[in-house]
C-alpha cells in the first residue's frame, strides 16, 4: 500500500517507494508550484494517466546523464554540422509540452494532460520549468522541456517531427548546461534511447546524494539562452578534421 497524501501531507522517505511497480511512493496531494517544486527536490516526479489520481515516483535504480558522458552518433554529428536548423531556448515551452503530449507510435495516449501543462506552464513562468528547441525555416520541430534547481536538471519529455529534432536540441542544451555547471542530468527510467545518449543507471541512494548537493547551488542566470558560440564549439568539438585545420 502507498500512502495517500493530503494538499498539506509531506512526501513519505523514498526508501518506502514500491519495488512492484517500481519506485511508486504516494498519490494524491496537487500539482502546484510548491508541491512540484517539494517532489523535484527530493527526488520525486509525477506520473499518472488521465485517468488516475496523480501518482508519485521515485524509482531505483535511476536513469541518468552526467554531461560529460553524452554520447553523440556519427549521423547525429553530420547532421549537427549541417546547420541547416536553429536551436532556442525557452521560446515556446507549451507548444514542446503539446508536442511531447502527442501520442506516439503504439500508444493509445498520454501522460501529459492538460492538466500537466497547466502545472508546468506555471513552472515555466517562475524561471524553474525551461525547454530546448530545434526550429526548421521558422517551424518548431522538435525539443524537450524539463525542471531546473540549482545545479540539477531534470529531464521531462521531447518529441520530434523530423528526423532527430529532439537529439539536436538535447545535445545543444547539454553541452550549455555543462557550460553553466550543472553536474547531473535526470532521465528517470531506462530506455533504449536514453542509453544510446550516454545516460546509465545509478542507485537512488546516490543519485539523491548528487541531488542534495546540486540543488543548493544557485540557479542559472535568467532568461536562459544559448551562448553565441555554442554552435562554433560543438561543430570544432564533433568535426575532428575541423578541430585539426584550426
Amino acid at each position: 500500500m502507498i500512502p495517500w497524501l493530503e494538499p498539506d501531507d509531506p512526501f513519505p522517505p523514498c526508501s518506502t517507494a514500491l519495488r512492484q511497480p517500481n519506485g511508486l511512493l504516494a498519490a494524491g496531494a496537487d500539482l502546484s508550484p510548491e508541491r512540484l517544486i517539494a517532489a523535484y527536490s527530493h527526488g520525486i516526479f509525477p506520473w499518472f494517466n488521465a485517468d488516475e489520481p496523480i501518482l508519485w515516483w521515485s524509482p531505483s535504480p535511476r536513469m541518468v546523464l552526467f554531461p560529460d558522458a553524452l554520447k553523440v552518433s556519427r549521423s547525429l554529428k553530420k547532421t549537427i554540422r549541417n546547420r541547416a536548423y536553429e536551436v532556442r531556448l525557452d521560446c515556446a515551452f507549451t507548444q514542446v509540452m503539446q508536442g511531447c503530449a502527442q501520442a506516439r507510435k503504439g500508444q493509445s495516449g498520454t501522460w501529459i494532460t492538460p492538466l500537466m501543462i497547466d502545472a508546468y506552464t506555471k513552472l515555466h513562468r517562475m524561471g524553474i520549468a525551461h525547454s530546448a528547441e530545434t526550429w526548421v525555416d521558422g517551424e518548431l520541430v522538435g525539443g524537450l522541456y524539463g525542471i531546473a534547481l540549482g545545479r540539477m536538471f531534470y529531464g521531462e519529455s521531447m518529441f520530434t517531427t523530423v528526423t532527430d529534432a529532439s537529439k539536436i536540441a538535447f545535445v545543444h542544451l547539454v553541452w550549455q548546461l555543462k557550460r553553466w555547471g550543472f553536474g547531473l542530468i535526470d532521465c528517470q527510467m531506462k530506455t533504449a534511447h536514453l542509453s544510446s545518449l550516454g545516460a546509465r543507471e545509478i542507485p537512488r541512494a546516490e543519485f539523491l546524494r548528487r541531488l542534495t548537493q546540486l540543488i543548493e547551488y544557485p540557479p542559472a542566470a535568467l532568461p536562459w539562452q544559448f551562448d553565441a558560440d555554442l554552435k562554433d564549439e560543438l561543430e570544432t568539438t564533433l568535426d575532428p578534421a575541423a578541430s585539426a585545420a584550426q
